[in-house]
């Protein structure tokens, strides 16, 4: 075909199509390369019109929060089947497990946060951001109350309101203070960014009032007394980042008091990091002891004051009184007030926190999800399905359950309860078949109703609470998104398990969390490490292990690129001591 037939062709074909549509091809022959080039401009008013209809047939999708949930679901969603907003006082995702880290120096609060509109322009700006904080859930109404959280004398109303379709609720919970006296007024958080800055401020503080002329040794002692309240994985390594960061760092910028310098970690339970492999505790307790950091055990802190925390040792009954110069509170997390509010509108009022069903609905109300820190799973238990398992097994309605009946609906029940597998796990079975062998261990071909109660009585004995970390909320922000992104073609072809009560299946697969393991620094760059499998690694390999993991779970190159680059400095230069 000569080049001028090839262009002819191309004409006619082009003819009868509207000029906005139209395309002059070039073909260079030397490189076989194509190149398209726009006849005239596309026509913007019909264009317009169509993503306006197009918007108007959009489910209304809200998302309350930018933290890990938040984040998670909106970076998977697909957008162009839902009209997204995002509501949170926060304009950024921050990177939380590195907020010890901060409070020292060894990396920069800007580090290891990304801005949600760098992610909302990765998405091509069709999600909208509203910087505010949301009031009130109008249930009724389908629709949130929300106040703006800047503060200048800027004009314009600082409250508006929002409907949606649906509505994501991922804003995460405060600290759990248990009503101690004195702990909001005189106690450090670790919760935000802007708590790990005050906290450096205040180390800082603590050291030049120190080193100021005329105080007695007893007053710079009480001065450089660090005490951090609570034994978990945020107050152990923020205990483990100030210990390197006194010795490393500040005894050689303060050395007339670097003999002075104190940290107390103080918990209530009998060991730190009690929820980690009692190797991990046991090795933990034995390196802070040999770093001189002083761990007291089953304390219970009764007040706060600005000079002095009181306790009461559970041993002896005894309460004592010690001087501090900073008090940091890490003892656990509570509901946001509004969501108690709106768990006393659907009849949750009585309940700790916010309870959803396996697949993250909000239970007694249509529409609404929760998933992080400010929600937990209510799994069902299986003894109030038991009799409409057996129902659906059997068959043959003979009243009893052969083993082959049985066989046809483990695997329903395994993914609807995990708790069964959680309890075959305890008990070293193979097989829920197991379960029915009889007291003696036989094998039994059938059982009845009776005896199927009496097999499974004790599984729901293993339903677990997750736990309000980071790796559960970013893992149910993702699983949420999928459902979302699957809903249309599910709603004909459920993929989920059977309902036992009812027929048909449910629309999506219930949520399971995949442990990955968890990571615990404990200082002079050695690490534990809790693994899936139940393997327990410690020392400095943890450490650099700790350093990949968590380079690589940035939420962006440019974070991830700054991060490194903190560690890289602190390695060369040490941790900065500026009060800034």
């Amino acid at each position: 075909m000569t080049i001028l037939s090839f262009f002819t062709r191309a004409s006619r074909s082009f003819n009868g199509y509207p000029a906005s549509s139209k395309l002059l091809v070039l073909c260079t022959l030397s490189s076989g390369g194509l190149v398209a080039y726009s006849e005239s401009q596309p026509d913007v008013s019909k264009t317009s019109v169509q993503k306006n209809e197009k918007d108007c047939k959009k489910k209304r999708v809200v998302v309350l929060g930018t933290g890990w949930a938040g984040i998670s679901f909106l970076k998977d969603l697909d957008i162009s089947t839902y009209d997204v907003q995002i509501v949170s006082p926060r304009n950024y995702f921050a990177f939380t497990p590195l907020l010890p880290s901060v409070t020292c120096g060894t990396v920069e609060a800007r580090s290891i946060v990304e801005p949600v509109r760098n992610i909302i322009k990765k998405r091509n700006e069709e999600i909208q951001f509203w910087e505010a904080e949301c009031m009130k859930i109008d249930t009724a109404n389908k629709k949130i109350l929300c106040r703006s959280t800047i503060d200048n004398n800027l004009v314009g109303n600082e409250k508006f309101s929002l409907e949606y379709d649906y509505l994501v609720i991922a804003v995460g919970a405060q600290v759990n203070t248990f009503n101690t006296p004195g702990v909001l007024e005189n106690c450090h958080f670790l919760k935000e960014v802007e708590d790990a800055q005050k906290i450096r401020r205040s180390i800082i503080d603590c050291f030049e009032k120190a080193v100021l002329p005329g105080l007695s040794e007893e007053e710079q002692r009480i001065n450089l007394h660090f005490v951090i309240v609570g034994g978990g994985p945020t107050g152990v390594e923020f205990a483990a980042e100030l210990h390197d960061y006194v010795q490393e760092d500040l005894v050689n910028l303060y050395p007339t008091v670097k003999d002075l310098v104190k940290i107390t970690v103080i918990q209530s339970g009998d060991h730190i990091l009690n929820m980690f492999d009692e190797r991990i505790s046991y090795f933990a307790e034995q390196k802070f002891r040999r770093d001189s950091i002083e761990v007291q055990t089953g304390c219970r802190v009764i007040s706060v004051s600005d000079k002095e925390i009181t306790m009461k040792l559970k041993s002896k009954g005894e309460i004592c009184s010690v001087p501090h110069g900073l008090v940091v509170w890490s003892t656990g997390v509570e509901t946001r007030p509004v969501v108690k509010d709106f768990m006393g509108q659907i009849g949750q009022a009585n309940k700790r926190i916010l309870a959803t069903d396996e697949w993250l609905r909000v239970k007694g109300c249509e529409d609404v999800y929760a998933l992080g820190d400010c929600a937990t799973i209510d799994q069902r238990k299986i003894m109030e399905d038991i009799a409409a398992i057996f129902k659906a097994a059997d068959k043959d309605n003979s009243g009893l359950l052969t083993i082959k009946e049985l066989k046809d609906v483990i695997d329903d029940i395994l993914e609807r309860y995990p708790q069964v597998e959680h309890y075959l796990k305890s008990k070293h079975l193979s097989d829920v078949t197991d379960l029915l062998k009889d007291p003696k261990g036989n094998d039994r071909d059938e059982v009845d109703i009776e005896g199927f109660k009496l097999a499974l009585s004790h599984v729901d004995s293993q339903t677990k609470n997750l736990p309000a970390t980071a790796q559960v909320a970013a893992q149910q922000g993702a699983y949420l998104s999928k459902c979302f992104n699957r809903r249309h073609q599910t709603e004909d072809n459920p993929e989920g398990p059977r309902r036992f009560k009812g027929s048909g299946r449910h629309q999506f697969h219930p949520f399971r969390y995949k442990h990955f393991g968890q990571f615990a620094p404990l200082g002079g760059e050695q690490a534990a490490a809790e693994l899936p499998g139940d393997w327990v690694s410690i020392g400095h390999s943890t450490q650099w292990l700790w350093y990949s993991v968590y380079a690589s779970k940035q939420v962006s190159w440019r974070t991830r690129v700054l991060v490194v680059s903190d560690w890289t400095r602190r390695f060369i230069f040490g941790r900065d001591s500026s009060r800034i």
